[in-house]
């Protein structure tokens, strides 16, 4: 392979322009507060297919021979890749073909149909849609679009950071999430190309942290299958094209914790009025958690995508409130006699807190003589709160499990 530099990258910005949408890089006051950086969101969310695979994709397909290019391409993915994929390819006027494990969402399969794929659900993991893929490249000779193991597809994924210099060109600090390392490793390759003293961090989850741990050993490493709302990024391991190029460029890796993804993906909710996937929400986690960045520093955030599966939304919401201190559960003992659960709903009235759910069991065989046990849900207004809650209630009452 030819050694890949910023050319490659600058090379796909003339390809994809016109053709991708160039996507906004916003100033946040909330964040810029919150950490006391200047703070600025990349918002891949807002990209055509909802993240910013199909740059890549498109890239890649350019770049084939019209002969290859005309029979149509194959691809796996279990969501982004798979839409990002169809829709270039139907930009161009071929056919794709997308494989996808038998348990791919649902809202991603539909979407991937949508964009013109012809979706074909196989094996029960992605290695094993993965082996059908390949067969399907040898028997009927399609190009096989990988996600992130290609110069082409890491070419377009660079363009992103062609943008970001061009609307913010003295930022200091640029933080990413990583999966197999297409994403980081091309707009590494862009930015350190022009302002070699801009720092950049990759982020990826406790559970799936192969890049992280590649990136500290100095060689790489796989790491077992784990479960992360940030699945676009749970990738066993980076590729060797990419991990040299992560070597070469990035100057640390991180990692963060599911609850502190959960609560980015609800800040980004509520205060930026964005819909974000896990791994969109990865770099903001990071910066608010990860202590990487310094005072008064002008710090980019790739906001990678918005594919969010709208049926399981709603607990990232409920992890995001738990972990900023905003959803109180509590079991409280109390006598089994008139007057009591007025005297604590009285409490939490008088501290403003909002009772969600309320039960009360009488029947639990632990429970001591004439007393019962009040489970209550509330909404709070932050951590300090919910502890104001918790010491007033604990000053007439007894607390059960937590």
């Amino acid at each position: 392979m030819s050694k890949f530099t910023i050319d490659n990258v600058l090379d796909a910005q003339r390809t994809i322009d016109g053709k991708v949408k160039r996507t906004p890089l916003i100033h946040s006051n909330t964040f810029s507060k919150m950490t006391g950086c200047q703070v600025f969101l990349k918002h891949e969310n807002l990209q055509k297919a909802g993240s910013f695979k199909v740059r890549g994709a498109y890239n890649k397909i350019a770049h084939l021979e019209e002969r290859r290019r005309s029979k149509g391409v194959v691809a796996v993915s279990t969501g982004n890749h798979a839409q990002g994929v169809a829709l270039a390819a139907s930009m161009f006027g071929i056919q794709s073909t997308i494989v996808m494990p038998k348990g791919a969402p649902i809202p991603k399969i539909e979407a991937t149909k949508g964009y013109g794929g012809k979706v074909i659900l196989y094996g029960n993991s992605f290695e094993e849609a993965h082996q059908k893929a390949l067969e399907i490249e040898k028997q009927e000779k399609l190009p096989l679009i990988h996600a992130f193991d290609d110069p082409d597809v890491v070419a377009g994924q660079g363009t992103i950071g062609l943008e970001i210099l061009d609307d913010l060109a003295d930022v200091d600090l640029l933080v990413c999430p990583i999966g197999g390392g297409g994403l980081i490793s091309g707009i590494a390759t862009a930015v350190k190309g022009k302002k070699p003293t801009c720092r950049i961090v990759g982020v990826q989850t406790r559970e799936m942290n192969a890049a992280y741990r590649s990136f500290k050993e100095g060689t790489l490493v796989q790491t077992r299958k784990g479960t992360t709302i940030a699945d676009g990024i749970a990738i066993k391991s980076p590729s060797e094209f990419t991990f040299s190029l992560l070597k070469s460029h990035l100057d640390d890796v991180v990692t963060v914790e599911e609850e502190e993804i959960a609560q980015a993906i609800l800040l980004l909710l509520e205060r930026c009025k964005s819909i974000v996937e896990g791994a969109g929400a990865v770099a903001l986690a990071a910066l608010l958690n990860c202590d990487i960045a310094n005072p008064g520093e002008k710090v980019v955030l790739i906001i990678s995508g918005g594919n969010v599966d709208i049926t399981i939304l709603s607990r990232f919401i409920t992890q995001g409130l738990i972990k900023s201190g905003r959803y109180l559960d509590l079991r409280v003992l109390i006598e089994d006699k008139p007057g009591s659960l007025e005297d604590l709903l009285r409490i939490i009235n008088r501290l403003g807190a909002n009772i969600i759910d309320i039960n009360v069991d009488r029947f639990s065989p632990t429970l001591p003589f004439n007393h019962v046990i009040v489970q209550l849900v509330l909404e709070t207004k932050n951590q300090e709160h919910s502890e104001l809650l918790k010491n007033e209630i604990q000053n007439l009452f007894q607390l059960r499990g937590i």
